[in-house]
């Protein structure tokens, strides 16, 4: 590990004389391109710094702690290796996480799907109350939900709902959200106190952009029709919706939510791509999941991630096997659940590097 941090550190340094350099400034697009570079190490080699210092302070204290023969000398520098060395581990882990391959996607936007599954109504109901909770969370951390499509059912729930979320890290917090949540309760309607276990499904996609997918005009099918559904006052007075069909890879997309019919266009395609990309990702994170035990990062739709056990008033994920309190979690209140799965995704990509 400190091989790669002080090739880590040479490089920096490096990238730091490079950008001062009249010929670099020249070329705008080389010159971001190295700043870019130079402010992802910058972080790693802060800390890397202050783990040779702290350790620096270590090494002397053990020092005069072998060699010194003034009592109260001896007792100072115990004091101080203890509590060096809490800080030093602290700086170690830090460090180990930092030379992690970052997920390219991390800071981007999101496109968040809930799909009812197994249960019929009540399925269909848990997905608004899934997305209530998404829509909380996203809140809490300052981040805007647009609804970009949605399918509704007699009963006032979703058979599917496609939902916009914008905000810097978004992807990075909600990436292990994609699977299968499953949901017990009694339902309204049951009259002899039984409890009904339903189920939704999560897709989580990074929003593409052109750099990302590039998709070719003739491979398209674009369809315009009324919306429909709750909520607009342009239902059923103009052709505003918008359906596209990627030919090649059948990904079929829609989006109602504008009144402007370019507005609803220009929504589909962000989705069309992002669930193209979205393809890709998950391609490559199955090759890569071959060896892991648990799959925290897969995001298989089909994997049962955590369950909504109402009668319990408890929250459970399967993966990391923590729970939490089923309230406050549908309120929004979901950092402490999120915090830990993605701890544990790090610590499972630690030990398979070997750091």
């Amino acid at each position: 590990m400190f091989d790669k941090l002080d090739e880590v550190k040479i490089k920096y340094y490096d990238l730091t004389d490079k950008l001062v350099e009249p010929e670099l400034m020249k070329d705008n697009m080389l010159f971001q391109k190295t700043a870019k570079e130079h402010a992802e190490l910058k972080p790693i080699v802060e800390i890397y710094e202050r783990y040779l210092e702290e350790k620096a302070t270590i090494d002397e204290a053990k020092s005069i702690i072998e060699t010194s023969d003034d009592p109260d000398l001896k007792e100072l520098a115990e004091m101080e290796l203890e509590e060096k060395k809490d800080i030093l581990d602290e700086l170690e882990d830090e460090l180990k996480k930092s030379l992690l391959t970052k997920d390219p996607y991390d800071e981007k936007n999101i496109f968040l799907e809930v799909r009812a599954g197994t249960g019929g109504d009540e399925a269909s109901l848990f997905a608004v109350d899934l997305l209530k909770m998404y829509t909380r969370y996203a809140e809490m951390n300052g981040w805007k939900v647009e609804v970009v499509d949605v399918n509704e059912t007699g009963v006032g729930g979703y058979k599917e709902v496609v939902a916009l979320v914008k905000g810097r890290g978004a992807y990075s917090r909600l990436k292990f959200e994609a699977g299968g949540h499953r949901v017990q309760r009694v339902p309204e309607t049951e009259s002899g106190g039984r409890i009904h276990t339903s189920a939704c499904t999560v897709a989580v996609l990074p929003e593409a952009e052109d750099v990302d997918i590039v998709v070719e005009q003739k491979d398209l099918r674009i369809d315009v029709y009324r919306a429909s559904g709750a909520g607009g006052q342009h239902v059923n007075t103009t052709d505003s919706a918008v359906r596209i069909t990627h030919i090649p890879t059948g990904v079929i997309v829609a989006c109602q939510d504008e009144r402007s019919q370019i507005k609803n266009k220009d929504k589909a395609m962000k989705l069309l791509k992002s669930r193209i990309l979205e393809a890709e990702i998950q391609k490559k994170h199955s090759e890569e999941a071959q060896s892991r035990k648990l799959q925290v990062g897969s995001g298989d739709r089909s994997e049962r991630i955590r369950t909504y056990n109402f009668p319990q008033n408890r929250v459970t994920d399967h993966r990391i096997k923590e729970s939490a309190n089923l309230d406050r979690f549908l309120l929004g209140e979901m950092e402490g659940m999120i915090d830990a799965t993605i701890a544990f995704d790090q610590a499972e990509r630690l030990q398979e590097s070997g750091l």
